[in-house]
């Protein structure tokens, strides 16, 4: 079988010509196929008649003749195609027609557009020529004036020495008789002065030579020619009292005879007139320096140094003046001043609310909390494929970490990982604070646990959402379902008991159930629709702190809004400065960080506190004036709650503090949130009588004087993953200072509660050993009274204590001076036994009398 199946090709009637056409289709696929196509044929009618038939085919007269109509064609299908035909052909003229006029219209829009270009570029020209031509004339009329100045001085200076310019000469009439010689001395030079050298007046050029004329009658020629105006050089000697009294002055130069045309003609063309002075709205806080003010005015600092001076006031551009003063300044330049109050310096941070059309999805932020050792690090692990938990000291987090994990679906989460002892409770309150997310981490073989209710109590404050996940559930003993009962003490009901927080059984061991985590997370961010706008000022939080040897102070931000920037300048708490770099959770240098991107900052002014808020500002004028705001209004609080305290509360602090004992210490971390966590937790130990006082704490290595503090204080200085500096041992070991190394926060606890225990008084105890009666009283030589006793209940010891008892009331406490049986001293008497006992200065002892014998211990006590 062919490959047409039997069927005729497709043609046109005539010879046909064979031939292949390529044939494009969607997603770029192509066929070749072979087509057949036929010559057109051209019939010329033979009859006149012919070509009115013909022409009922539309142009084309074949079709038009049933006798050469092509085969198969019937009358409909032809008067169809006739139709088609009529109809395109209308088409296309009326298209050409539309054409046509789109096309004049477009030209009419180009002449007229053409016509106002040339118009303004001739209005342009006139005025431009206007211009150019009443410059030329002021130059022209410039230049007539000067040449008139000069050839007015050289009449004048003709004048004066009896010649005449050479310009005015004639030539000489001819006259019989000799010509008259010129004299030798007369000037030969076209350019040459009438006068010479020094200025002395030459020879006139008569006949005869005129007398020499004395220095006095020279000076009195000057002198009257410059009462008639003389503006040429000066001439003669320049005495003290022609320069006193302005004499000898010069006429102007050719350069600025050339300036002044100069400015004359940009005067002319628009150019030379000085802008409007601009009056401006300062803002005028309580203080201000001058050179801040002066940029405030947009004036020089040298002028408004000026306007002080001139008051009265020596000040330099780098001090400050009061609000008064400044007003005074302001309202002299012509501006409008604006009170302020400090706080307003704040207001120059960006808190406009974002449209809708500005908002992008961003990185839903997600804390994980819980208790100690339930496996929160590993879990993070197993999601970010790392191990952080090696690097951690004693197996435990002490400190926020931040990071950002692109799940197996693509999308981006930022996790932040809190450390579950119970020291860091801010730690774990500044995490939920920042978060979208919380998961709670319970390991199935220790059920719910007190950190574990603090986080929910941090994640229903914070009013987040919860994510409940089980871990450990590899281990041997793992109970989930105790997991959840236990949750509904704390009103958390899971899915899993038809509740609205969800639930996931998880190893982060053998990875087991990491992807449905990650589905519930993705499934709740979806849900609270999480958006931000990136292209706003950054504003962030402040996760963690600390203070690098190298890199000087490092914030760990977690931008919320906006993108951070390389460059930016910004204020975070009471501490500014400019991002010099940015440094994501691998390690790498970035040059921005968009919503939800944790980052390290470098290049603040100071170590922040956690927690703080950084905001991008314009200029780091305003940085440094909110910083200094800031720091001024901590400064005045804290001296304001100590002024709150009255001399009654200070007198009975006072005397309350003379019996208790304290233990003063000084700490030193590696980064802020540590450092807060190791005070709040010292700060709890203690009790009655002795506490634990803080004298310093901050971030970095221990340095001298940390170790002058603690030698004045004489407290032993805490390093909490910090190290002392060679200085800073050295010192120490001359001054006898003992510092202290930790990186496990339970050992640092431990050993200050151990030493605060030291200074505890110990607690005496008492114990009964036995009684003895006295029934005759002896007087010995060199004794004294002796009791003849007899041991009616335990033992009598030497070294114990005693206390007589007459009628069952103590009457004297003290030892015993001799304890004898017989003649011989003993060292103990049982009971039944009579003895002789001496009391240590004490002889008022009388037969019937009781003594009690007893002994005390110290035991040690300790802080609980």
């Amino acid at each position: 079988m062919s490959d047409t199946d039997g069927k005729k090709p497709l043609g046109l009637g005539g010879a046909p010509r064979s031939g292949q056409v390529k044939q494009s289709f969607s997603h770029g696929r192509t066929k070749s196929v072979v087509v057949e196509t036929k010559r057109k044929r051209v019939v010329v009618p033979t009859k006149p008649g012919a070509a009115g038939a013909a022409g009922t085919g539309g142009g084309s007269p074949n079709l038009g003749d049933p006798a050469k109509r092509p085969a198969g064609i019937s009358d409909a299908e032809m008067e169809r195609r006739l139709t088609a035909l009529r109809a395109a052909k209308a088409r296309e003229i009326a298209d050409n027609e539309r054409r046509a006029e789109e096309e004049r219209q477009r030209e009419e829009d180009r002449q007229r557009r053409r016509e106002e270009i040339e118009t303004k570029e001739r209005e342009e020209r006139e005025r431009l020529e206007a211009l150019r031509a009443k410059a030329e004339e002021e130059e022209r009329a410039a230049r007539a004036e000067a040449d008139a100045r000069v050839a007015a001085a050289a009449q004048r200076k003709a004048d004066v020495l009896g010649t005449r310019p050479r310009s005015a000469e004639k030539p000489a009439e001819a006259k019989p008789g000799p010509a008259t010689p010129a004299p030798a001395d007369a000037p030969t030079n076209r350019n040459q002065d009438a006068t010479g050298p020094r200025g002395v007046a030459a020879k006139a050029p008569l006949a005869p030579a005129p007398q020499r004329k004395t220095d006095r009658e020279r000076e009195e020629r000057e002198r009257s020619a410059k009462a008639k105006g003389d503006d040429n050089r000066r001439g003669g000697k320049l005495t003290l009292s022609a320069a006193l009294n302005g004499e000898g002055g010069r006429t102007r130069s050719l350069a600025a005879m050339k300036r002044k045309q100069e400015k004359a003609r940009q005067k002319a063309m628009g150019f030379g007139s000085k802008p409007e002075k601009q009056v401006r709205d300062v803002q005028l806080p309580e203080t201000i320096v001058i050179s801040e003010l002066a940029n405030r005015m947009a004036e020089r600092a040298a002028d408004v140094v000026k306007s002080l001076m001139k008051m009265g006031m020596m000040v330099t551009m780098n001090q400050a003046i009061d609000a008064d003063t400044a007003e005074l300044v302001i309202e002299e330049f012509g501006h409008k001043a604006v009170r302020v109050s400090d706080s307003d310096v704040e207001q120059v941070i960006d808190s406009v609310k974002d449209r809708d059309e500005d908002l992008q999805s961003r990185p839903p932020i997600v804390t994980i909390m819980g208790h100690v050792d339930h496996g929160k690090t590993s879990l993070l692990d197993a999601i970010r494929k790392a191990n952080v938990v090696s690097g951690e000291a004693g197996g435990i987090t002490q400190h926020i970490g931040a990071y950002q994990v692109k799940t197996p679906s693509g999308a981006l989460v930022s996790f932040l990982d809190t450390p579950g002892h119970a020291a860091f409770t801010s730690m774990r309150a500044r995490g939920a604070s920042v978060t979208d997310i919380v998961i709670l981490v319970v390991a199935a073989d220790d059920a719910v646990m007190p950190q574990t209710i603090e986080a929910i109590h941090h994640a229903k404050a914070a009013k987040v959402p919860l994510i409940v996940a089980i871990n450990k559930m590899d281990k041997h003993g793992a109970d989930a379902t105790k997991v959840r009962t236990d949750l509904l003490q704390h009103d958390i009901v899971v899915e899993a008991m038809s509740g609205d927080v969800q639930d996931v059984e998880l190893s982060a061991k053998t990875g087991m159930g990491i992807d449905n985590l990650l589905e519930a997370i993705a499934l709740q961010a979806e849900i609270l629709e999480l958006k931000a706008n990136p292209k706003r000022a950054a504003s962030g939080a402040v996760i963690e702190a600390k203070l690098d040897v190298g890199r000087g102070p490092v914030a760990t931000v977690l931008v919320q809004n906006g993108t951070l920037r390389k460059g930016d300048i910004f204020v975070v708490g009471e501490q500014w400065g400019k991002v010099r770099a940015l440094i994501n959770d691998q390690g790498e240098t970035v040059l921005e960080a968009g919503p939800s991107v944790p980052v390290e900052v470098l290049g603040l002014s100071g170590t922040p506190s956690a927690g703080d808020t950084l905001n991008v500002v314009e200029t780091e004028a305003q940085a440094r004036e909110i910083a200094d705001y800031r720091e001024k209004a901590a400064k005045d609080k804290r001296a304001a709650a100590g002024a709150a305290t009255t001399l009654e509360q200070l007198m009975a602090k006072a005397k309350a503090d003379q019996s208790v004992a304290e233990l003063p210490v000084l700490v030193k971390a590696d980064v802020q949130g540590s450092a807060e966590a190791i005070v709040q937790a010292l700060e709890k130990i203690g009790n009655d009588e002795v506490r634990v006082r803080i004298l310093h704490y901050g971030v970095g290595a221990i340095t001298d004087t940390d170790v002058g503090l603690a030698e004045a204080s004489g407290a032993p200085i805490i390093g909490f993953n910090v190290r002392a500096n060679a200085s800073a041992r050295q010192s120490a070991n001359q001054k006898g200072v003992e510092i202290r190394y930790y990186s496990i926060i339970y050992d640092l606890v431990d050993d200050i509660k151990a030493a605060a225990s030291g200074l505890l008084k110990a607690e005496v105890r008492e114990t009964f050993i036995g009684y003895a009666q006295i029934k005759e009283v002896f007087k010995v030589t060199g004794v004294g009274q002796v009791a003849g006793c007899l041991v009616t209940e335990g033992v009598a010891r030497r070294s114990a204590g005693v206390r007589l008892l007459r009628d069952s009331v103590v009457i004297h406490e003290g030892t015993l001076k001799t304890l004898k049986r017989f003649k011989d001293e003993v060292k103990e008497v049982i009971s039944g036994q009579e003895c002789g006992m001496a009391f240590e200065r004490y002889e008022d002892i009388r037969p019937g009398d009781v003594i009690e014998i007893f002994e005390r211990e110290e035991v040690q006590r300790t802080l609980a």
